[in-house]
């Protein structure tokens, strides 16, 4: 889609490497007609002030106002989009029966497509506006109810990749709500996959298929196998979970007699285009072979915190520079915003580092290595989920694709306060990171379209 190609002067953070933080103050940023990152130029560039000027003329440049910041679009790795209207309850369970007394039954709702559009328009609205500018959703079964999914994030402008969930185990899997079989599993998927590539045809769609067997306990052999070569006869990235609590862990290892990660890899579903959701109890064999099929995890620390029993091993899996971004995990994680699951898993971080049992002496309360900081929370919720998916976006530089947010400190109200001639531009970061809601996110562009409105051109 052509757009208006615009210039913004502004001051921007980014982390385009782990743990790294760029400000980029008062600098320029042309995006063209593709909605990619042209030009950056800073104050000190050649041509900078008359590249601002020449801008103003046209009537395409937007200037960020004090207190206003660019920020990179934030990445969720794990969404499950039916259970959005789960959100914020239902956390009282184990996980598995949380599956089935509560979301097997939300989710069967989805056979109504008007349903689905209902809850979908409403969930893509929300996210986008807690700055969510590119979203890997779980749908369901349901191909009608999926690919409406798709048409409204198309719609709406949201960065997203799909999956029609697979589930075709019938001990597992209620009667109410499963796959007929894995023949019809497999048949359904390749025609989502079609049907979405039709939907946003082109070297750079804004909107992807993913192949999703739900998780292991819920396929059939068959269904995994035929999944597989579907991944490999389209390219398709695919999604499922891994090692999420004991209850999942124990259950493939009693029916494989090995760890998720190298059954998933002997049915070819790990591939550098693989996302595993949680991955809590991965040991270190499995980040091993995680690390060299190149596939990608998400770390979802507020659902870990209610339904694994565990913490991901955050430090160790960085340390070995595997592809890690983060994830909301809604509805299993009740907050729709990637500003708190950075918290979150700075939080959970800390505590796996540093240790919770206060009877235990300091030195051995908790695992090696330091816990992460803010510059690295914020690079797994751009930079980091853009690498694991493999997309040229997450960061500011020439040539990706300009998924950006504007951040107001001073809407009413704000949680960031600011003090000239005290804050550095690191500590505002800082405190962004730290204290930033969904009311601070004033304008939302993905792909250099506006998709949240905001301040004009002038």
């Amino acid at each position: 889609m052509k757009k208006r190609p615009f210039t913004l002067a502004a001051t921007a953070f980014h982390t385009p490497e782990r743990g790294i933080l760029e400000v980029l103050e008062k600098h320029l940023f042309s995006i063209d007609a593709e909605g990619r990152i042209a030009d950056i130029l800073s104050p000190a560039d050649d041509g900078y002030e008359q590249k601002k000027e020449a801008a103003r003329a046209e009537r395409t440049l937007v200037e960020l106002a004090a207190g206003q910041f660019l920020l990179p679009g934030l990445i969720d790795l794990h969404i499950h989009a039916p259970q959005w209207p789960q959100m914020g309850k239902a956390l009282d369970v184990p996980l598995e029966v949380w599956l089935q007394k509560y979301t097997f039954p939300l989710e069967a709702k989805y056979a109504d497509l008007d349903f689905a559009r209902t809850v979908y328009a409403d969930l893509v609205d929300g996210l986008i506006a807690n700055g969510t500018t590119t979203a890997l959703y779980f749908a369901t079964i349901h191909g009608p109810a999926s690919l409406a999914l798709a048409e409204i994030c198309l719609a709406k402008g949201q960065r997203a990749l799909i999956g029609k969930v697979v589930m075709d185990d019938p001990v597992q899997c209620p009667d109410f709500y499963r796959d007929a079989d894995a023949t019809t599993a497999i048949k359904e998927t390749e025609q989502f996959i079609e049907a979405v590539r039709a939907l946003a045809p082109g070297k750079r769609p804004l909107v992807q298929p993913v192949i999703t067997p739900r998780f292991i306990p819920s396929c059939t052999d068959e269904a995994l196998k035929g999944l597989s070569h579907l991944a490999a006869r389209y390219d398709c990235h695919v999604q499922t979970h891994c090692s999420e609590s004991d209850w999942a862990k124990t259950f493939v290892e009693d029916r494989f007699g090995q760890s998720d990660a190298a059954s998933l890899d002997g049915f070819g579903l790990l591939t550098r285009r693989t996302i595993l959701a949680h991955s809590n109890f991965i040991d270190e064999e499995d980040m091993n072979l995680i690390a060299a099929r190149g596939a990608g995890i998400a770390h979802c620390p507020l659902s870990n915190a209610y339904f694994a029993n565990a913490a991901f091993p955050l430090r160790a899996a960085l340390d070995r520079h595997m592809h890690v971004g983060l994830g909301t995990d809604i509805s299993g994680g009740y907050s729709p915003s990637l500003f708190d699951g950075c918290r979150h898993a700075l939080s959970t971080s800390r505590m796996l580092q540093s240790g919770v049992h206060a009877h235990l002496p300091p030195q051995e309360r908790g695992l090696p290595g330091a816990p992460i900081n803010h510059c690295e929370a914020f690079w797994l919720a751009t930079a980091g989920g853009a690498q694991a998916l493999d997309l040229p976006t997450g960061s500011f530089r020439r040539g990706l694709e300009f998924d950006a947010l504007l951040l107001d400190t001073r809407v009413a109200h704000s949680d960031i306060h600011i003090y000239d001639g005290y804050d550095t531009p690191e500590d505002v970061f800082q405190k962004i990171v730290l204290n930033a809601t969904h009311g601070n996110i004033a304008k939302v562009w993905v792909s250099g379209r506006e998709i949240l409105k905001g301040i004009e051109p002038r």
